[in-house]
């Protein structure tokens, strides 16, 4: 009974998913680019925590889901924009995740464990939230770092290493120790980027 409940939610996270205009490629076929995203953060949980726990699963699962509602544009392109953006998209994600959750029969007590962890309740603090941050780090080291780079031709060495140096920052001793025993594929051209930034800290 709990292992179909969990088939059904995550089911529910990707039908939410699969309705994304936006598309991407990998491996020369198209999905839903969200609904790659949580197949991605899926696969890097499994390889990172092979025994999570439901509610972790859940959680990374569910964690950009349905994310293109609310775009960026939405709010003002300044610091002040960018935080209140954050802070719709962890409100709406755990909204929409708890009440598809409810629609398969989950109680309360794990809607809200699974809402804290998409909404960064106690990061640093509380594990399960951290290892969400984590799997979120490492797929975007993996997946989109690179494309992010490509997009921002702009950015200096000294911006690159901040930005590097805060998604490290994010990260936990066990998450470093899974880049740094090279559990993950790093994306080429920034790897003396990547090296530099870990090396400051």
């Amino acid at each position: 009974m709990a292992q179909q409940r969990h088939q059904l939610a995550i089911a529910a996270f990707d039908k939410a998913n699969a309705e994304d205009p936006n598309r991407e490629l990998d491996s020369g076929n198209e999905y839903p680019k969200e609904l790659l995203y949580a197949m991605r953060m899926t696969n890097m949980l499994e390889h990172y925590l092979p025994e999570a726990s439901e509610t972790l699963r859940l959680s990374v699962r569910a964690q950009h889901i349905q994310r293109w509602k609310i775009p960026r544009s939405d709010f003002t392109m300044n610091r002040q924009g960018y935080l209140q953006w954050r802070s719709s998209l962890y409100h709406f994600h755990a909204e929409l995740t708890g009440d598809l959750m409810r629609s398969v029969g989950y109680d309360e007590k794990t809607i809200s464990r699974v809402q804290a962890n998409i909404s960064k309740k106690g990061l640093k603090t509380e594990l399960e939230a951290q290892q969400t941050e984590d799997v979120a780090s490492l797929v975007f080291i993996q997946h989109y770092m690179h494309s992010f780079a490509t997009n921002h031709p702009e950015y200096d060495e000294d911006k690159w290493l901040k930005i590097i140096h805060k998604t490290w920052q994010k990260m936990s001793p066990c998450a470093h120790d899974f880049v740094l025993d090279g559990q993950i594929q790093l994306p080429e051209s920034l790897v003396p980027l990547i090296l530099k930034a870990i090396q400051t800290e």
